[in-house]
């Protein structure tokens, strides 16, 4: 197993909805050349996500996906808090699962976490810039 990587919830929302880059990253995931790392918080956040009414998913889409993720992904535990995205403290979460995880990217659509760039080492990239570098 090459890479690992943490996705930030509004990509996997997105790879499963649409077509573009997020979606080829999780297919990197799912053909087993990424190695994905989450935590229970952040699964716990994406199933709030995609329960909103204006994504308009399915119940066995949402279903297959969660389960999905579940076969594909590694969990973690975040032992440490890390308090380094003040405008969105709920973005932390993602470092703390990166960390707890020795990833070597986040790969997210968020301003906050994409304007660190870097945080311990970890390559912080949009979707696209992600399959770039693989």
């Amino acid at each position: 197993m090459g890479k690992k990587a943490t996705l930030d919830t509004n990509i996997l929302v997105s790879s499963l909805g649409w077509k573009g880059p997020p979606h080829k990253a999780f297919s990197k995931i799912i053909s087993g050349e990424v190695e994905m790392v989450i935590s229970d918080e952040q699964f716990s956040e994406l199933s709030e996500v995609l329960d909103y009414a204006k994504l308009e998913f399915t119940e066995e889409q949402k279903d297959r996906f969660k389960a999905l993720i579940l076969e594909v992904a590694t969990f973690v535990k975040p032992v440490e808090k890390i308090d380094a995205v003040k405008d969105d403290p709920d973005d932390n979460m993602i470092l703390e699962c990166a960390v707890a995880g020795s990833v070597d990217y986040i790969v997210s659509g968020d301003q906050h976490l994409l304007n660190l760039k870097r945080f311990r080492g970890i390559k912080i990239v949009t979707a696209k810039q992600f399959l770039a570098e693989l």
